[in-house]
This record gives C-alpha cells, structure tokens and sequence, in this order.
C-alpha cells in the first residue's frame, strides 16, 4: 500500500514535474463542435486556439468523465493504496463530485476541492507530494493542504478579452473596447472563483511587467520553496525577462514554468501568463 496522488488535467503541471513526484493526471474533455477531446491527449492549445478563430467561438469544457474516474481509480482502490485526488475548485467545475462518485465510498480516497485552477492546483499537489515523501499519512496532508489552500496566491494577466466574449464570459462590446483600447485585465482567484482585480492599459508585454513588478512585495514574502510562470504561448523572451525579475528577488528555491493546458487556455486565450506562489 501507498499513497497515489492525482490530479485533474486543469493543474497544467509539466510532464517532467509530473514524472519527477510521481503524479498521475485524469483529463478534463474540450468540446470543439461536435467532437470531444481529451485534455492534454487528443488537442494542444494551439490547435485550439487555431479552431476557436476559424469558428468564432470557443470550445465547451466538460468535467472528468465517470469513465475516466472510474479507470483511473479503480486499480488503485483494489490494491488498497491511500488516494489524493486534486480537482480545480468546484465553483467552475463539477469534477469534485464526479471523483467522489467513482470512489464510490472509498475511506481512504482524499478528494481536495483545490479551490483554485492552473499551478494554483499545482502548487497544492506538489506540496502534497513533498509531505507525503516526508512520512505523513494521507489524512494529514489531505488536512494540511486544505488548511493551507487560502494561501495559494494565483492571477494572471489576460491578452485579450476575444476569448472570454466568444464563452459569454464578458460582452462581445466590452471585448472589442477593451483590445482597442489595449486594456487588460489581471484575473484573480479568490475563494474558489475569479474575479478581476485591475486594469492595464499598453502592450501586453509591458502589461505583464508592470504586473509582475507590482508582485515584488508579495513575492519578497512567498512560501520559498517555489514559484510559477504559468502562460498559454507567450514569447520566450517575455517569459525569460519575468523569470529574471523573480530569480533577481533572491527568495525561491525553484522558478518553474509550466505551459497552460487546453481546458485554461480555451478560456483566457493566447498570450496570458500568471505567477502563482504560496504565502508563508
């Protein structure tokens, strides 16, 4: 017996992070017109990104499948292993209840409403996987990761509001004002839901600077162990000028970037990128 830990595909962690801490993912599905896809296996980003423009409007999202729960899950409840199972926050995803439903009364499957989305989960599963190394039992990093989950501290700045318009998100009006006037907006999670926090106005990589900058007291306080850029295609030379600004602060021990999954990227569009931390 031991512990497994899973997430769902929205905690857009890399396939190196997700080899290195042994975790194994459960794909949320894309539905691009009549066709649905697996997240991270049968479509990439770009590909939707791609199907989004030519269509004029997004793909649908739909929670991790009973099927899939169910197959993923299954083995490990046989073999009578302790389950972490992260799911993105239940206030944009009916995920936790599905996974709750294929455990099926399990007692030693822990499901964590991670309250958060992207690296926001990922942060959390990682942890996770760190105590669990450590020699804590399942039941106490279940506890401590939710004791923990209002310190994640995850936003991100959006390009352009095209996508959001196109997912009845925010207004086609207010979209196309907003990318004329290039404003963007910085989206905020906050108990389990997001909102926007402010609005930048210029070129978007000069937006996202300003951004990153105004973390800098925030950041200076963070949990240490790690950081995320998290983006959905940005330019490498933008995401290396804000992976300077944070290893120039001297405070984390890892400055990690990771690639949006296609589940996120359908909805904030290209160009978005975020840093996601831990407050001590």
């Amino acid at each position: 017996m031991s512990i497994r830990i899973l997430a769902d595909s929205t905690c857009d962690l890399s396939k190196d992070l997700l080899d290195r801490f042994g975790v194994k993912i459960v794909p949320l599905s894309i539905i691009m017109g009549d066709k649905s896809y697996y997240d991270g296996e049968d479509t990439t980003p770009d590909q939707i990104f791609e199907w989004s423009d030519k269509n004029k409007t997004t793909p649908k999202t739909a929670a991790v499948s009973q099927e899939r729960a169910t197959e993923a899950l299954t083995p490990l409840i046989e073999a009578g292993d302790d389950i972490i199972f992260f799911c993105i926050s239940s206030k944009m995803s009916s995920t936790v209840n599905v996974i709750n439903l294929a455990g099926d009364g399990y007692a030693k499957l822990y499901v964590i409403d991670s309250f958060n989305l992207s690296t926001g989960i990922g942060l959390q599963v990682l942890r996770a996987a760190e105590l669990a190394k450590e020699g804590m039992s399942a039941e106490e990093i279940a506890k401590k990761i939710n004791e923990d989950r209002s310190k994640v501290r995850a936003s991100f700045v959006i390009d352009t509001l095209t996508y959001l318009a196109r997912g009845g998100r925010c207004s086609a009006v207010t979209a196309l004002l907003a990318n004329t006037l290039k404003i963007h907006p910085i989206i905020e999670v906050k108990d389990g839901a997001m909102g926007v926090a402010k609005k930048l106005r210029g070129e978007v990589g000069h937006a996202i600077m300003n951004y990153v900058r105004s973390l800098e007291d925030d950041l200076r306080n963070a949990d240490k162990k790690r950081v995320f850029i998290t983006h959905s295609g940005c330019k490498e030379e933008l995401v290396d000028e804000v992976r300077s600004f944070l290893e120039s602060l001297g405070v984390f021990e890892e400055v990690l970037e990771t690639r949006a999954g296609g589940v996120i990227s359908s909805h904030c569009g290209p160009n978005t990128l975020g840093v996601l931390f831990y407050e001590k």
